[in-house]
Protein backbone atom coordinates (compact mmCIF):
# COMPACT_ATOMS: atom_id res chain seq x y z
CA UNK A 1 0.00 0.00 0.00
CA UNK A 2 0.87 3.31 -0.88
CA UNK A 3 -0.39 6.43 0.75
CA UNK A 4 0.72 9.59 -0.13
CA UNK A 5 0.07 12.04 3.13
CA UNK A 6 0.11 15.86 3.21
CA UNK A 7 2.60 17.66 5.54
CA UNK A 8 1.84 21.20 7.06
CA UNK A 9 2.18 24.35 4.99
CA UNK A 10 3.43 26.04 7.90
CA UNK A 11 1.64 25.13 11.43
CA UNK A 12 2.71 21.78 13.39
CA UNK A 13 -0.63 21.78 14.25
CA UNK A 14 -2.24 21.20 11.03
CA UNK A 15 -1.16 17.96 10.33
CA UNK A 16 -4.20 14.78 10.76
CA UNK A 17 -4.57 12.48 13.45
CA UNK A 18 -5.21 10.22 10.35
CA UNK A 19 -1.53 10.99 8.67
CA UNK A 20 0.23 10.50 12.47
CA UNK A 21 -1.28 7.42 12.73
CA UNK A 22 -0.26 6.61 9.00
CA UNK A 23 3.45 7.75 9.91
CA UNK A 24 3.48 5.17 13.16
CA UNK A 25 2.92 1.97 11.21
CA UNK A 26 4.63 3.25 7.69
CA UNK A 27 8.17 1.05 7.49
CA UNK A 28 8.87 3.05 4.11
CA UNK A 29 8.71 6.61 3.55
CA UNK A 30 10.03 8.26 0.44
CA UNK A 31 10.71 11.77 0.86
CA UNK A 32 11.21 14.68 -1.22
CA UNK A 33 13.84 15.39 1.24
CA UNK A 34 14.68 12.75 3.95
CA UNK A 35 15.82 15.88 6.31
CA UNK A 36 12.76 17.68 6.59
CA UNK A 37 10.73 14.82 6.49
CA UNK A 38 12.77 13.62 9.69
CA UNK A 39 12.68 16.90 10.93
CA UNK A 40 8.98 17.27 10.96
CA UNK A 41 8.76 13.31 12.64
CA UNK A 42 10.47 14.35 15.50
CA UNK A 43 8.45 17.60 16.02
CA UNK A 44 5.36 15.37 16.16
CA UNK A 45 7.09 12.73 18.62
CA UNK A 46 8.15 15.64 20.80
CA UNK A 47 4.67 17.59 20.74
CA UNK A 48 2.30 15.06 19.93
CA UNK A 49 4.02 11.85 21.60
CA UNK A 50 3.80 10.35 18.19
CA UNK A 51 6.22 7.32 18.50
CA UNK A 52 8.97 8.02 16.16
CA UNK A 53 8.55 5.17 13.20
CA UNK A 54 10.85 1.95 12.56
CA UNK A 55 11.18 2.81 8.64
CA UNK A 56 13.45 3.02 5.44
CA UNK A 57 13.76 6.51 4.30
CA UNK A 58 14.58 7.46 0.77
CA UNK A 59 14.96 10.33 -1.12
CA UNK A 60 12.66 10.47 -4.04
CA UNK A 61 12.19 13.21 -6.31
CA UNK A 62 12.75 14.25 -9.84
CA UNK A 63 16.62 13.52 -10.28
CA UNK A 64 15.95 10.06 -9.15
CA UNK A 65 12.77 9.27 -8.50
CA UNK A 66 12.87 6.74 -12.14
CA UNK A 67 16.29 4.92 -10.32
CA UNK A 68 14.23 4.77 -6.45
CA UNK A 69 11.33 3.03 -9.10
CA UNK A 70 13.89 0.61 -10.28
CA UNK A 71 15.82 -0.50 -7.18
CA UNK A 72 12.52 -0.58 -4.81
CA UNK A 73 9.68 -0.63 -6.55
CA UNK A 74 9.57 -4.28 -6.78
CA UNK A 75 9.44 -4.14 -2.72
CA UNK A 76 6.17 -1.49 -2.44
CA UNK A 77 3.40 -4.19 -2.08
CA UNK A 78 4.99 -6.27 0.98
CA UNK A 79 5.45 -2.60 2.65
CA UNK A 80 3.23 0.36 3.86
CA UNK A 81 4.80 3.23 2.23
CA UNK A 82 4.54 6.54 2.87
CA UNK A 83 5.31 9.33 -0.09
CA UNK A 84 5.80 12.68 1.38
CA UNK A 85 6.94 16.20 -0.09
CA UNK A 86 8.62 19.02 2.07
CA UNK A 87 5.09 20.68 2.88
CA UNK A 88 1.54 21.02 1.49
CA UNK A 89 -0.22 18.34 -1.03
CA UNK A 90 2.05 15.59 -2.61
CA UNK A 91 1.97 15.42 -6.08
CA UNK A 92 0.63 19.38 -6.23
CA UNK A 93 4.30 21.22 -8.11
CA UNK A 94 6.47 17.97 -6.66
CA UNK A 95 7.75 14.43 -7.91
CA UNK A 96 5.20 12.75 -6.62
CA UNK A 97 3.32 12.02 -9.74
CA UNK A 98 6.12 9.47 -10.96
CA UNK A 99 4.99 7.37 -7.99
CA UNK A 100 1.32 7.94 -8.68
CA UNK A 101 1.89 6.79 -12.89
CA UNK A 102 3.85 3.75 -11.14
CA UNK A 103 1.37 2.37 -8.53
CA UNK A 104 -1.31 2.80 -11.67
CA UNK A 105 0.78 0.79 -14.24
CA UNK A 106 1.70 -2.07 -11.54
CA UNK A 107 -1.82 -2.14 -10.40
CA UNK A 108 -0.59 -1.09 -6.61
CA UNK A 109 -2.87 -0.25 -4.37
CA UNK A 110 -2.88 3.30 -3.23
CA UNK A 111 -4.55 6.30 -1.89
CA UNK A 112 -4.56 10.16 -1.07
CA UNK A 113 -5.26 11.75 2.15
CA UNK A 114 -6.86 15.21 1.81
CA UNK A 115 -4.90 18.20 3.81
CA UNK A 116 -2.99 21.30 3.18
CA UNK A 117 -2.45 23.08 0.30
CA UNK A 118 -1.43 26.63 -0.44
CA UNK A 119 -3.22 26.84 -3.56
CA UNK A 120 -6.69 26.50 -2.06
CA UNK A 121 -5.91 28.29 1.11
CA UNK A 122 -4.38 31.21 -0.91
CA UNK A 123 -7.31 31.07 -3.07
CA UNK A 124 -9.64 30.71 -0.11
CA UNK A 125 -8.24 33.57 1.63
CA UNK A 126 -8.59 35.72 -1.33
CA UNK A 127 -12.20 37.12 -1.40
CA UNK A 128 -12.14 36.67 -5.10
CA UNK A 129 -15.64 35.68 -6.04
CA UNK A 130 -15.08 33.42 -9.05
CA UNK A 131 -15.20 29.77 -8.05
CA UNK A 132 -13.02 28.46 -11.11
CA UNK A 133 -9.22 29.16 -11.47
CA UNK A 134 -6.68 27.87 -13.06
CA UNK A 135 -3.08 26.74 -10.94
CA UNK A 136 0.61 27.59 -12.97
CA UNK A 137 2.63 26.93 -9.92
CA UNK A 138 6.32 28.61 -10.87
CA UNK A 139 6.62 30.33 -13.95
CA UNK A 140 9.75 29.80 -15.97
CA UNK A 141 12.72 31.95 -14.12
CA UNK A 142 13.92 33.78 -17.05
CA UNK A 143 13.54 34.19 -20.96
CA UNK A 144 10.72 34.36 -23.36
CA UNK A 145 8.97 30.91 -21.73
CA UNK A 146 9.04 33.51 -18.45
CA UNK A 147 6.92 35.96 -20.62
CA UNK A 148 4.98 33.87 -22.36
CA UNK A 149 3.56 31.91 -19.59
CA UNK A 150 3.29 35.07 -17.42
CA UNK A 151 1.15 36.31 -20.39
CA UNK A 152 -0.97 33.46 -20.33
CA UNK A 153 -1.57 33.71 -16.49
CA UNK A 154 -3.51 37.24 -17.23
CA UNK A 155 -5.28 36.50 -20.55
CA UNK A 156 -6.43 33.11 -20.36
CA UNK A 157 -10.15 34.84 -18.64
CA UNK A 158 -9.98 33.22 -15.20
CA UNK A 159 -8.35 34.05 -11.55
CA UNK A 160 -4.73 32.17 -11.80
CA UNK A 161 -2.94 31.48 -8.40
CA UNK A 162 1.28 31.14 -9.19
CA UNK A 163 3.77 30.09 -6.38
CA UNK A 164 6.98 33.15 -5.99
CA UNK A 165 10.27 32.96 -4.36
CA UNK A 166 11.31 36.17 -2.48
CA UNK A 167 13.69 36.74 -4.65
CA UNK A 168 11.80 36.97 -7.52
CA UNK A 169 8.60 38.24 -5.95
CA UNK A 170 9.29 42.36 -7.54
CA UNK A 171 10.35 41.25 -10.50
CA UNK A 172 7.28 39.37 -10.95
CA UNK A 173 5.25 42.41 -9.45
CA UNK A 174 7.35 44.92 -12.02
CA UNK A 175 6.31 42.47 -14.82
CA UNK A 176 2.53 42.38 -14.05
CA UNK A 177 2.31 46.07 -13.97
CA UNK A 178 3.99 46.69 -17.18
CA UNK A 179 1.47 44.14 -18.73
CA UNK A 180 -1.39 46.39 -16.60
CA UNK A 181 -0.84 48.43 -13.97
CA UNK A 182 -4.61 48.42 -12.13
CA UNK A 183 -5.04 44.05 -11.90
CA UNK A 184 -5.86 43.26 -8.80
CA UNK A 185 -3.96 40.64 -7.23
CA UNK A 186 -3.52 39.06 -4.20
CA UNK A 187 -0.66 38.28 -2.36
CA UNK A 188 -0.54 35.33 0.93
CA UNK A 189 2.87 35.04 2.40
CA UNK A 190 3.92 32.67 4.39
CA UNK A 191 0.68 30.75 5.01
CA UNK A 192 0.06 29.72 8.18
CA UNK A 193 3.60 30.35 9.72
CA UNK A 194 4.33 33.12 12.22
CA UNK A 195 4.57 35.96 9.69
CA UNK A 196 2.05 35.46 7.61
CA UNK A 197 0.15 37.66 6.42
CA UNK A 198 -2.39 38.77 3.61
CA UNK A 199 -2.29 41.86 0.76
CA UNK A 200 -4.54 42.29 -1.98
CA UNK A 201 -4.69 45.55 -4.30
CA UNK A 202 -3.74 46.66 -7.75
CA UNK A 203 -0.32 45.87 -8.67
CA UNK A 204 0.66 49.31 -8.54
CA UNK A 205 -0.35 49.86 -5.46
CA UNK A 206 0.87 46.88 -3.92
CA UNK A 207 4.45 47.65 -5.67
CA UNK A 208 4.54 51.05 -4.33
CA UNK A 209 3.73 49.45 -0.48
CA UNK A 210 6.39 46.46 -1.51
CA UNK A 211 9.14 48.83 -1.84
CA UNK A 212 8.58 50.12 2.09
CA UNK A 213 8.74 46.28 2.77
CA UNK A 214 11.59 43.37 3.53
CA UNK A 215 10.48 40.59 0.88
CA UNK A 216 11.36 37.43 2.39
CA UNK A 217 9.80 34.07 2.83
CA UNK A 218 7.40 31.75 0.09
CA UNK A 219 4.46 33.52 -1.41
CA UNK A 220 1.51 32.08 -3.75
CA UNK A 221 -0.04 35.33 -5.68
CA UNK A 222 -3.43 35.13 -7.02
CA UNK A 223 -4.02 37.31 -10.31
CA UNK A 224 -7.65 38.40 -10.96
CA UNK A 225 -9.40 37.50 -13.86
CA UNK A 226 -9.15 40.41 -16.05
CA UNK A 227 -12.67 42.06 -16.96
CA UNK A 228 -14.08 41.07 -20.11
CA UNK A 229 -16.07 44.23 -21.28
CA UNK A 230 -17.11 42.30 -24.39
CA UNK A 231 -20.80 40.71 -24.70
CA UNK A 232 -21.59 38.07 -26.35
CA UNK A 233 -24.68 37.34 -27.98
CA UNK A 234 -26.33 33.71 -27.78
CA UNK A 235 -28.19 32.48 -29.88
CA UNK A 236 -31.90 33.23 -29.42
CA UNK A 237 -30.30 36.90 -29.06
CA UNK A 238 -29.41 37.13 -32.66
CA UNK A 239 -32.76 35.63 -33.79
CA UNK A 240 -34.46 38.22 -32.25
CA UNK A 241 -32.96 41.36 -33.45
CA UNK A 242 -34.03 44.34 -35.33
CA UNK A 243 -31.81 43.49 -38.54
CA UNK A 244 -32.41 43.03 -42.29
CA UNK A 245 -32.69 39.05 -43.36
CA UNK A 246 -29.00 39.00 -45.11
CA UNK A 247 -26.97 40.22 -41.92
CA UNK A 248 -29.05 38.46 -39.72
CA UNK A 249 -28.81 34.94 -41.88
CA UNK A 250 -25.26 35.31 -41.98
CA UNK A 251 -24.94 35.58 -37.61
CA UNK A 252 -27.25 32.92 -37.47
CA UNK A 253 -24.74 30.73 -39.69
CA UNK A 254 -21.81 31.11 -37.48
CA UNK A 255 -23.88 29.87 -34.54
CA UNK A 256 -25.47 26.82 -36.32
CA UNK A 257 -24.75 24.24 -38.94
CA UNK A 258 -27.30 25.58 -41.27
CA UNK A 259 -25.95 27.51 -44.21
CA UNK A 260 -26.45 31.40 -44.74
CA UNK A 261 -28.72 30.58 -47.69
CA UNK A 262 -30.75 28.36 -45.80
CA UNK A 263 -31.17 30.60 -42.97
CA UNK A 264 -31.85 33.57 -45.03
CA UNK A 265 -34.96 31.60 -46.89
CA UNK A 266 -35.90 30.53 -43.53
CA UNK A 267 -36.10 34.03 -42.54
CA UNK A 268 -37.82 35.50 -45.56
CA UNK A 269 -40.89 32.85 -45.37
Amino acid sequence: MITFIPTPIGNPQDITIRAMKLFEKATLFLCEDTRQTKRLLRLLEERFDMPYPEAEFYSFNEHNGQERLDSLGESFADKEVVYVSDAGMPVISDPGQLLVAYAQEKDLKYDVLPGASAVTTAYAASGFEEGKFLFYAFLPHKGKERASALAGAMDNGYNTVLYESPHRLEKLLDEVQALDENRELFLAKEISKKYQNYYRGTVKSLNEQFKELTIRGEWVVVIKAKECKEKSLSFTEVLALDLPPKPKAKLLAQLSDKSVKEWYNTLIG
